[in-house]
């Protein structure tokens, strides 16, 4: 499969917002996965079982834990459902005036012709950061299709940023990512990246959520470094 990056196009749009959506949403699944097979929400589930039994029959024990369940996995969804939704609805709904009205910032896309179709397989964006006086890159954005995968076009989208920011003499490279995206930090580390800071555990934002649904405040992921 011949594959090109370019630069963003207006045009782009609709594909570019599918292809983002899919690959947020992607991370529901590990996300909930790890979730349940957390000690805390194994036994969470288990005094479920337990409360249901006590308290009602064989039925109990199963309806209570189902439904604790299914609760968790609706978190699950919203999490990434709302974040996607947010920024399908801010910097992603202006591409061109977000990240390419700049000199040092930049979004690309990757096409592929596939049955005859010319198709958009990937996209990875950077903008320009200061701290004092410091000048860095925070990639952004680096979603790939599954069509696309274990290809080397991950290590390809995020050199390229790499060698961006070098060009501009920026410092380093930043980045952040969930943890349950392990094929992704496998690549960053291969790209010389390190982990640098861990944010929230994704079980604290079920119970923000549980509590006061203040979890989309709350940064989730873990912080990596590249020096350019």
């Amino acid at each position: 499969m011949k594959l090109e990056i370019r630069r963003y196009r207006p045009s782009d749009k609709d594909t570019v917002f599918t292809l983002f959506s899919i690959g947020i949403k992607e991370h529901i699944r590990p996300c909930f996965h790890k979730a349940m097979t957390s000690p805390l929400y194994l036994a969470i589930t288990l005094a479920l079982c337990v409360a249901g039994y006590l308290l009602s029959s064989v039925l109990g024990a199963v309806v209570l834990p189902a439904v604790w369940v299914g609760f968790v996995y609706y978190c699950s969804y919203k999490l990434y459902a709302d974040y996607v939704r947010e920024r399908l609805r801010t910097d992603m709904q202006d591409i061109p005036g977000n990240y390419l009205s700049r000199p040092d910032d930049c979004f690309w896309v990757v096409e592929a012709e596939v049955d005859g179709r010319v198709q958009i397989m990937g996209m990875v964006a950077v903008m320009a950061k200061q701290s004092g006086k410091e000048k860095y890159g925070e990639l952004f954005r680096m979603i790939i299709s599954p069509l696309c995968r274990r290809m080397g076009l991950g290590f390809r989208m995020a050199q390229i940023v790499v060698d961006f920011c070098k060009e501009r003499g920026f410092s380093k490279v930043v980045l952040e990512t969930s943890s349950t995206q392990t094929a992704a930090v496998a690549l960053y580390e291969k790209l010389g990246f390190c982990h640098i800071l861990s944010h929230t555990k994704t079980e604290d934002f079920f119970f923000l959520f549980l509590f006061s649904e203040l979890f989309s405040q709350v940064r989730l992921g873990q912080g990596s470094c590249r020096k350019t």
